[in-house]
């Protein structure tokens, strides 16, 4: 799209803005736009931000690199130099020569440009990203029309560069000696060849939607020069990178997405930036865009007191929003921005705000700006905090003194039950608070539960090789910690090659090992596992309706510890739709097990994790369950059931007794023969009461009637799971309800405008 090169100048509105910080747009003039100057000639208008230099020119294919040919013109106010370049063509490289007032020449690239040269090369490069035409004006009204905080949200994170690969060949040049780098050299070779935009709009929205994720989660696409930061050091804050292909190309992967009924969530950087010499690192010859290096990263911190940097900034977060149709923003490195001394231990260099206190007054003043910024024009895109402490408020208004996030992860959660999972069995009722502890404070914020790519890289190995035991313990915990993921409130995100427990730690210059699946039953037993059990969160709104509320929860018994088996209910808006969990993280299965249940009727269980057809043992419950009028855990009405070895399971009321039975009279065992409880297992001692304190100690009811479950269990239990999971699976998600009115800071209504 040809734009007169008059309209393309700044103006001095545009200026102001830019200085203020509240240029959001700054993208329509800023870079490189295609253009037609008075007499019709064509070739495109720049624009660079660059104070305090001598001169600043245009370089590239167009004038063969001559760092004379195409000067640029200073504005009288506001250090922006722009001007009009002839005969440059679409998909010109180019790069701006600024002259340093010491004589000094840089090389950059474009802060602005809207695409980049494929790494390893450094130039940016013309690009016109108008002309898309979009097929999901469906999916933007209804996430027009949906609430956010009563809808699901289950992500599935990745990498692109490394969820699939064309082969599996060593790229690059070998050594001399005719070997290629490996996995334990500093930079090893890179297996097989990327996947395009292309390719991925097909295979990887293909596998998602068949996996029943929500949304997809990417990790930072913008431009970025080594493959080993995995896109976390950017040069290029406009340019989606490269690698994959053309921005138009990506457009058509989320446009492909959004068909697919899939959100899409980008990673941004706004903590600091790559320090590359091409990129924005001392811009003109000083620093510029920042204000210091990050102590522990080595990465430049953003300079958030300058307006022309907020303007940058947040005029890249609606930019993604806007040109790409993202459907959600994870800021990362929140922590880092919100603390003057991040990462710094010597007590000799930390700093202080005016009020003795170290806050960053300026970096929360910049978040709040950008969520608010967001919840102003775009209402409906979901803003997510990679916030590691307990700072307070950071998913409630900025009016209301908070951050204004929708969402925050959960890193507590997250580092506490890994921890806890990895313990091994006979340690496990010593660690249950660890289990127990989050629901102190899931409702204090709108939070999204972690399990990420920073927990299977870097030494902390895959998440199947942290289970103890034997391979069957191993596989039969991994489907406990999902099952736990999944019926614990708050959203959920799960790494890729999580769902198929892949052995390796996650390597970004290879493909995940899909191959595994394929050719093992253990690992596919897993993918269908975390197949049917998203297909399970979908179809059932007790898991996501109030997901971030406390009357969407409560406790049947958070206490003992002994078994180690907690259990819970999670409620909708429905009554109906109420969900009773219980799960079990001790290898021994437990036989006419008393559990306390909120009303009197038939139980039927929906979903087991230890069903034979996800690799389990088969220890389920058939048929209808009766309650007795036997008070347990704090309830009038309890059911016996069998628990599963290392799994959880699901029962859903599903009508009232037929006819009332004397008290006392004993419930049908999950096999539906009557079973006689031992005289032990029917006492209860000191029951948990409903909604008690996860932390407040009591003592774990007693059952004397356990034993052992066999390995294997009769064919109709199989056959009964695998229709609770067909069943589950051929439920479609309910249909999104209309945004709620923002609630006060006591209600924690996350909403911003």
């Amino acid at each position: 799209m040809q734009t007169r090169d008059s309209s393309l100048y700044l103006s001095d509105d545009d200026l102001y803005l830019l200085a203020k910080g509240e240029w959001y747009r700054s993208y329509d003039k800023m870079g490189a736009h295609q253009a037609v100057d008075e007499n019709g000639t064509e070739g495109f208008h720049f624009a660079v931000w660059a104070p305090q230099v001598k001169s600043v020119h245009v370089i590239g294919e167009f004038n063969n690199w001559d760092e004379g040919a195409n000067p640029l013109t200073k504005t009288k106010t506001g250090d922006v130099w722009q001007g009009f370049a002839p005969g440059v063509q679409m998909g010109s490289l180019y790069k701006y020569v600024i002259e340093t007032n010491s004589g000094k020449r840089l090389y950059k690239a474009d802060p602005y440009a809207f695409f980049a040269e494929k790494a390893p090369g450094t130039a940016s490069r013309t690009y016109d990203i108008s002309g898309y035409s979009w097929g999901d004006e469906a999916w933007l009204a209804k996430r027009a029309k949906a609430d956010k905080l009563k809808s699901p949200l289950n992500i599935y994170e990745v990498h692109l560069g490394s969820w699939r690969r064309h082969g599996d060949e060593p790229q690059g040049d070998p050594r001399p000696d005719g070997t290629y780098p490996g996995p334990g050299d500093p930079f090893p070779a890179q297996r097989g060849e990327f996947y395009s935009y292309d390719d991925l709009s097909v295979e990887l929205v293909d596998y998602v939607r068949s996996m029943g994720y929500s949304h997809i989660e990417l990790m930072p696409i913008m431009e970025h020069p080594f493959d080993g930061s995995w896109g976390y050091q950017v040069t290029g804050y406009f340019a989606p990178t490269a690698r994959y292909g053309e921005p138009k190309q990506f457009k058509h992967f989320v446009d492909a997405c959004h068909e697919a009924g899939i959100g899409v969530i980008l990673d941004w950087v706004p903590g600091g930036f790559c320090a590359d010499e091409q990129g924005l690192a001392t811009f003109n010859g000083e620093m510029l865009y920042e204000n210091e290096i990050h102590p522990n990263w080595g990465t430049h911190k953003f300079d958030f007191s300058r307006g022309q940097v907020r303007t940058f900034l947040i005029s890249n977060l609606l930019y993604w929003i806007d040109e790409y149709h993202a459907d959600g923003i994870r800021m990362d490195g929140v922590t880092s921005m919100l603390y003057l001394n991040f990462g710094v231990d010597d007590p000799r260099l930390k700093k202080f705000n005016s009020r003795g206190t170290e806050e960053d007054d300026e970096a929360i003043a910049f978040v709040r700006q950008c969520n608010s910024t967001v919840g102003k024009y775009y209402p409906d895109v979901s803003m997510i905090a990679e916030e590691s402490t307990a700072w307070p408020l950071v998913t409630y208004p900025p009016e209301d003194g908070g951050l204004g996030f929708n969402f925050k992860w959960d890193m507590g959660w997250m580092n506490d039950t890994l921890h806890y999972m990895q313990t091994d069995f006979p340690y496990r009722p010593g660690n249950h608070r660890l289990l127990t502890f989050s629901t102190m404070y899931q409702f204090n914020e709108n939070f999204v539960l972690p399990l990420s790519h920073d927990e299977v890289v870097n030494g902390k190995c895959s998440l199947i090789t942290r289970m103890p035991g034997d391979y069957w313990r191993q596989f039969a915990g991994m489907r406990a910690l999902a099952f736990y993921q999944m019926t614990h409130a708050g959203g959920k995100l799960n790494f890729m090659g999580n769902e198929i427990a892949q052995f390796i730690e996650w390597r970004y210059y290879e493909g995940i090992q899909y191959f595994l699946a394929e050719q093992y039953d253990t690992h596919r037993h897993q993918q269908q596992f975390v197949a049917a059990l998203n297909a399970f969160y979908n179809a059932h709104p007790a898991l996501w309706q109030r997901s971030y509320t406390s009357d969407g929860f409560e406790w049947i018994d958070a206490d003992n510890a002994k078994q180690s088996i907690i259990s819970f209910i999670r409620k909708g808006d429905d009554p109906k739709d109420d969900l009773v969990i219980l799960i079990n993280f001790d290898v021994n299965a437990r036989e006419d097990f008393r559990l306390g249940v909120p009303e009197e009727g038939y139980y039927e269980e929906l979903f087991n994790s230890d069903a034979e057809q996800f690799g389990g043992s088969g220890v389920v419950n058939i048929g209808k369950l009766e309650t007795s009028e036997t008070p347990w855990n704090g309830r009038e009405q309890s059911v016996i059931i069998r628990v599963p070895p290392l799994g959880g399971l699901v029962l859903h009321r599903t009508g009232a007794l037929r006819k009332r039975r004397a008290t006392g009279t004993r419930a049908r065992s999950a096999t539906g023969t009557a079973k006689k409880a031992a005289p032990a297992a029917e006492k209860e001692v000191r029951p948990a009461a409903a909604k008690r304190s996860a932390a407040k100690k009591s003592v774990a009811e007693k059952d004397a009637g356990e034993k052992p479950a066999a390995k294997k269990a009769a064919s109709r239990a199989g056959s009964s799971s695998a229709r609770a999971a067909k069943k589950a699976a051929a439920k479609s998600a309910p249909a999104a309800k209309k945004p709620t009115a923002r609630r006060s800071a006591s209600s924690k209504a996350p909403k911003t405008k």
